[in-house]
């Protein structure tokens, strides 16, 4: 059985169903508002018709000769008079104001009854004149009721109130004089209403008029609020077209308002741009379509011949029965505000120190680089720039002085990384570089390297030359991450990478970082519990003359014993406190007990003290200095502070005033690892040092036929003993090498041959034994490959794992390798010495964090010198310092 489901009518269809069975008109539909109002008017106008066809038509039925006899008598006059009235009220009444402001329904319903009495009297008229002929009666009141019909067109309801007014006169036979009553009643109740509505209306005009401007005064102002250019008026009619617009704005579109005109107003609005996130033209359209007010919608102009934008605001205009008539509304000039907002904009993306972009506009350009619209991952890279020594310029020359010293940085730059890439600070001394799209890894690393050498070359900063350099880690998507905060990280750990490997180089990522990393950091948390726990201590290497083997002095060197990693090479550990803020608790600590430790030797040694160019920035560091020696006792001539050429990155006026201060202690300074650095020889004509220290790697191999290094070792002598400074050579391990040193006239040695570094109670014994002289103790060094002096990052891999390290002094056949301590002689490593350049290597012979490592095949050197592009031959640094020595001479 199939069931129908009956259709539900809801009671506003059953309301417009009766709207259009009695002629009336949806007052939601302003249309068919305006149609009734009109179509009431109308009736009001053609009534007279159907009145003079009611006369003519009795008169015809009587005959004209017999209506004298009709006139004098009463009930005819009266009946003539009453429906005279009531047809004057239809014809009237839409014309009255009070009347005229009833809604077109409203006017409907009350002019029905007026209608149906009209009907009534004039039929019962009829009745009583004609009652004897009722052909005539019939053809005297029928036409006029169709005349009437024809008259009300679709308002039904007149037409069905006429007919029921004269259905009810035939059908109630009621006496023509007794209608009037009813009638008069229903007119005078009709007034009445008629005159409080008008009463209303005239106090409601009145007040309006007392509490509101004038028409000439709402004009004037208006008319000052377009002069002044602070908005401007616009109308449409129904079609959207200009109906009108204030001159001011047509000044703005170069033209005349009268020729705008008639054109659709959104002729004025420029088409919306795809890619642009402003939607004024699609919202006015909506609005225009919806018939819906808006307020402060923003525009841009077309035809403007620059960039213009408005802000419009606009409503409907509808009739008071619904008519809608068009758009009405105002506008402002929006221009100079939306300048505004793009320049906060573009400033709270760009660095305001350097004008570059800021974190959050790379992280933006990142974020589109690596991945489109559509989610497909893209070819990029991303470099990330750690300045190095730039806190040391920063905290010795001030903050502006870092500021300049940024923006230089900046500019250099810009220039090197053109159109290929996008340039952002993150804040401090870190920078970033975006480069879109594939990129060949040779270029990547080309661009690297310029990035060094250019940010390594001197600063000219208020006068003074500063020399900072930069570490640099690379990442590359989609191979070493899909998404940026991945990306970032790797790049971020390659970074340290290349900070650990000794700064100034750059490393690309690789997935073993990880565990670098945290290594890394979980011994810079054993490093603070060793300092919190005293597990730090001291290890001394005695300094003795070359000419008499009389120990002068020893060096105090800081060792760590881990709990489970065993003894921790100072080269990797100071590194992280520097990085972490504990190189200064270090400093004073080892300051400290090296003082006191000293007092147990004899008065004529000297404590030697290794200085951080973190520490020499300090201003404390000389009462901290002088602190040290009160509470230990110890005369500051015996104390020997160890300075790098780190120091002078900063030549300005702070250097020498901690020179200075230094000096005004008492204690000595010597420059340590010098031939290393900078090779900037000027401050040595200033700076106050009592020694210079040759760097090991000079002093190692001088001996070997066809080295260099001896006459590089006899220029820094010379040049020392030209400026009154004495000289210790450091590294000393052989026989061979101690007698070269001494022929080339150093005045000091340090070295495994005259002791390795021993505890204090040590060198209490060494001091006893031979009452106060060393004793010179190694192996004769057999004629070897010459080997460069060089430093250059490598990486070691030994059964699955990577390390780091450093190899100096690298020959065809072998290298002496820093960084890895204790290794068991006889392992075997794959060395990666330069890239495309790896050998396999066994350990000869370890020490400490040192070991000898020969090659299983022979490397060639020339092709080694070729790709380490930054380093200069040996003997162009021997050139180098024998021109500097005759200049200082």
């Amino acid at each position: 059985m199939t069931f129908v489901r009956p259709k539900i009518v809801s009671n506003s269809e059953n309301q417009q169903d009766w709207y259009a069975m009695i002629g009336a008109a949806n007052e939601r539909d302003g249309d068919a508002v305006e149609m009734l109002a009109r179509a009431l008017r109308l009736i009001a106008t053609s009534w007279p018709l159907l009145m003079i066809a009611r006369i003519v038509l009795l008169c015809q039925a009587i005959g004209w000769w017999q209506i004298g006899g009709l006139v004098p008598e009463y009930d005819f006059l009266l009946f003539a008079g009453a429906l005279l009235a009531i047809d004057a009220c239809v014809m009237i009444a839409p014309r009255i104001q009070g009347f005229a402001r009833l809604s077109p329904n409203q006017q409907l319903i009350i002019a029905a009854p007026f209608v149906a009495l009209s009907s009534a009297l004039f039929t019962t008229s009829a009745a009583a004149i004609l009652a004897g002929n009722g052909f005539k009666l019939m053809v005297v009141t029928l036409t006029p009721a169709m005349l009437a019909i024809a008259i009300f067109g679709r308002q039904r309801l007149l037409s069905i109130a006429y007919g029921l007014g004269g259905i009810i006169a035939f059908v109630s036979n009621i006496p023509a004089i007794s209608l009037l009553a009813p009638l008069l009643i229903f007119a005078a109740g009709v007034a009445m209403v008629m005159a409080v509505e008008f009463r209303i209306s005239r106090h409601a005009t009145a007040h309006i008029r007392r509490s509101s401007l004038t028409g000439d005064q709402a004009k004037a102002f208006l008319v000052d609020l377009e002069l002044s250019g602070r908005g401007w008026f616009w109308e449409t009619n129904r079609a959207g077209n200009i109906a009108y617009l204030s001159e001011t704005l047509a000044t703005q579109l170069g033209r005349k308002a009268q020729d705008l005109i008639g054109q659709p107003f959104s002729s004025l609005i420029a088409p919306p741009d795809p890619g642009a996130a402003g939607e004024g033209q699609r919202t006015l359209s909506f609005h225009f379509t919806a018939r819906t007010a808006f307020a402060d919608l923003a525009v841009q102009a077309a035809g403007t011949g620059g960039e213009r934008w408005w802000s419009l605001s606009g409503h409907p205009v509808v009739t008071p029965f619904g008519q809608f008539l068009g758009f009405r509304g105002s506008g402002t000039d929006l221009t100079e505000m939306r300048r505004s907002q793009a320049e906060i904009a573009r400033l709270a993306s760009i660095d305001s120190l350097t004008g570059l972009a800021n974190r959050v506009q790379m992280q933006t350009s990142l974020e589109q680089a690596i991945s489109d619209r559509r989610g497909i991952i893209n070819d990029c890279t991303l470099l990330l720039l750690d300045l190095d020594r730039f806190k040391e310029v920063n905290d010795t020359m001030g903050h502006p002085a870092g500021d300049a010293l940024l923006r230089q940085v900046a500019q250099r730059l810009l220039r090197l990384v053109g159109t290929n890439g996008k340039v952002g600070r993150l804040g401090g001394d870190e920078f970033k570089i975006v480069l879109p799209g594939a990129n060949d890894l040779k270029d990547v690393a080309k661009l690297a390297d310029d990035i060094i050498h250019a940010l390594s070359l001197p600063y000219s900063i208020d006068g003074s030359q500063v020399v900072i350099g930069v570490s640099i880690g690379i990442a590359v998507a989609p191979a070493d991450g899909n998404c940026a905060e991945t990306l970032i990280r790797n790049a971020d750990l390659a970074l340290y990478a290349a900070k650990a490997d000794g700064r100034g180089l750059y490393r690309f990522y690789a997935p073993a970082m990880h565990a670098d990393a945290e290594d890394r950091r979980q011994l810079e948390q054993d490093l603070r519990q060793a300092i919190a726990g005293g597990e730090l201590h001291l290890e001394y290497q005695p300094v003795v003359c070359a000419s008499s083997e009389r120990i002068t002095g020893f060096e105090a060197l800081i060792r760590w014993n881990h709990a489970s990693r065993g003894p921790i090479s100072p080269t990797t550990f100071i590194p992280i406190a520097e990085e972490a803020g504990l190189i200064g608790s270090i400093g004073e600590w080892v300051l400290r007990t090296a003082c006191c430790e000293a007092m147990h030797w004899p008065e004529e040694t000297r404590i030697a003290v290794n200085v951080s160019p973190i520490q020499f920035a300090n201003p404390a560091f000389p009462s901290l200095v002088m602190s040290a020696l009160a509470n230990a006792g110890l005369a500051p001539g015996r104390l020997e502070l160890e300075l790098t050429e780190g120091v002078f990155l900063a030549d300005d006026a702070n250097t020498d005033t901690m020179f200075a201060a230094l000096k005004g202690v008492g204690v000595r300074l010597a420059l340590d690892d010098f031939g290393t650095g900078y090779s900037a020889l000027g401050y040595l004509k200033t700076a106050p040092f009592d020694k210079i220290k040759i760097d090991q790697s000079f002093v190692r191999g001088a001996a070997i036929k066809g080295s260099r290094n001896g006459a590089i070792v006899k220029s820094i002598v010379s040049l020392a003993e030209a400026l009154g400074m004495e000289t210790t050579a450091e590294g000393a391990e052989t026989l061979d090498e101690l007698s070269l040193i001494r022929s080339l006239g150093c005045s000091h040695i340090q070295g495994f041959v005259y002791g390795r570094p021993m505890p204090f109670e040590a060198t209490l014994t060494l001091l006893e034994t031979n009452n106060g002289y060393a004793r010179a103790e190694g192996p004769k060094a057999a004629s070897r490959d010459p080997r460069p002096a060089s430093l250059r990052a490598v990486s070691l891999s030994h059964q699955g794992h990577i390390y780091p390290g450093r190899a100096r002094n690298i020959s065809r056949h072998g290298a002496m390798i820093e960084g890895l301590l204790e290794v068991p002689v006889g392992t075997v490593f794959d060395i990666e010495i330069a890239k495309g350049l790896t050998v396999r290597g066994t350990c000869r012979w370890s020490r400490e964090d040192r070991m000898g490592v020969e090659f299983a095949e022979p490397i060639e050197i020339e092709q080694l010198r070729a790709d380490q592009g930054r380093d200069k031959g040996v003997s162009d640094i021997a050139d180098f310092y024998r021109d500097n020595w005759r200049q200082a001479s």
